[in-house]
């Protein structure tokens, strides 16, 4: 199978770009574990792993990099507790039950391998009929702006004693040399200026005294992810497997994304069933060793969309760094010591930059909104996707807002016809 992989770019330059990427996936990717009581350190490497997984089965065509789902936490939560008998995350009874919830996962990456010879047998000309720009579009806005509010609190939650005026100082900082380092930066340093403002907003962060450095001393060098096996209960099956048909749709909003930002048609090349497929495996390994579900990245677009580097290479270095970094507990504290206002503040740049995404798409396929049609389905979708910005739950399966404006704006798109107004 042949690869779209570059071979002009350096190692050097791919491997600064590489840390980039980990940097700006990495507190979404440890953030799961925190909240679900596994292992940072396991979610690391199932996401440098898992992203290895994807490459291999897109033929290295595909510029993506695969981390824990957001997706997956209050199921997690549930199957552990309910299995385990807790009522607390983190306690004894509730860390017995967790094995059983990583069987859940495991069952619901299988369920994406379902999906996708599914995908193949209909044909993927007819699974793109349900994913017109008037959809997709609007979509990957969703993606990006959905997320704004994280940025934000990011931002605005207070350290300690510290002022708050300081955080907003710390991420226009950071925001002010992503700005600069991309619009005025020459040679490699344009192509860096997430990692750039990263490190200079995480500079001003220590200079603002926002940096507890005690979290890094008394880390260890050298340390071993705490893998373990997963157990399986048909009560945490179906509370967490049925969430892979949500995300499936999440899945081609950051396949389109991707494609848009790259200018490449990845759903027909190498084919929705393939992205579908590593992912599915991804995920399975995960469940396999403890870790949490994997899944595509909105923030891994934002990166794209900044840099203008499509080089799959570059991801398949940062999977690379991810899965060393798994066993440097060091370094693992030293990002996770990192302020919320760096990352908010990156996250701004980002965000943003997928939700222009979306709005490219729009514009670049010329979608009429003189059109009642398209202007409807676009409101619908819109005000669904980012007012339901808590997930609905339904008979135990959270559904997200992204994936239940997605639904709608399939159903309206195919249920509203072309024709409908007359002039």
């Amino acid at each position: 199978m042949t690869t779209q992989v570059a071979k002009k770019d350096s190692f050097g330059k791919l491997l600064l770009l590489g840390v980039q990427h980990v940097f700006a996936m990495f507190g979404a990717t440890v953030l799961v574990p925190l909240l679900t009581g596994m292992d940072p350190a396991v979610a690391l490497l199932c996401a440098g792993v898992g992203t290895w997984i994807f490459h291999l089965c897109t033929g290295r065509k595909v510029p993506t990099y695969l981390g824990s789902s957001f997706a997956f936490i209050a199921a997690i939560q549930g199957a552990a507790m309910i299995c385990g008998g807790a009522d607390a995350v983190g306690t004894e009874a509730y860390m017995a039950g967790l094995p059983y919830a990583t069987g859940g996962i495991l069952i619901a990456g299988a369920l994406y391998l379902v999906l996708a010879l599914l995908v193949k047998l209909v044909g993927v000309e007819r699974v793109r009929s349900f994913f017109p720009p008037i959809v997709t579009g609007p979509v990957v806005t969703i993606i990006g702006l959905m997320l704004a509010p994280t940025a934000i609190s990011n931002i605005t939650t207070q350290i300690g004693t510290i002022n708050v005026g300081l955080n907003w100082l710390v991420a226009a900082i950071a925001i002010a040399t992503i700005f600069i380092v991309s619009l005025f930066a020459k040679g490699i340093f344009k192509l860096v200026p997430i990692l750039i403002g990263i490190v200079v907003g995480y500079i001003a962060a220590i200079c603002c005294g926002m940096v507890n450095f005690s979290v890094i001393a008394d880390a260890s060098w050298i340390s071993v992810p705490k893998l373990f096996l997963p157990k399986f209960d048909l009560r945490a099956i179906g509370l967490i497997a049925p969430i892979a048909i949500v995300t499936f749709v999440e899945h081609i909003g950051d396949v389109n994304a991707s494609s848009a930002v790259c200018g490449k048609d990845f759903i027909k090349d190498p084919g929705l069933h393939r992205t579908l497929m590593g992912d599915g495996l991804a995920t399975m390994f995960a469940g396999l060793v403890g870790g949490p579900a994997n899944t595509t990245y909105s923030e891994n677009t934002g990166v794209l969309a900044a840099t203008k580097n499509y080089n799959p290479l570059t991801l398949e270095i940062a999977a690379c760094i991810a899965i060393v970094l798994a066993f440097f507990g060091k370094f693992s504290a030293l990002i996770s010591a990192m302020p919320g206002p760096v990352l908010g503040g990156v996250s701004v740049v980002l965000y943003g930059m997928i939700a222009a995404v979306g709005l490219r798409t729009l514009v670049e396929n010329q979608v009429d909104f003189t059109k009642s049609r398209n202007l409807l389905i676009a409101a619908v979708m819109l005000v669904l996707g980012l007012g339901a910005d808590k997930a609905i739950v339904i008979g135990g399966v959270a559904i997200s807002g992204v994936a239940l404006a997605a639904v709608l704006g399939i159903i309206l798109n195919k249920v509203l016809p072309e024709s409908i107004e007359k002039d």
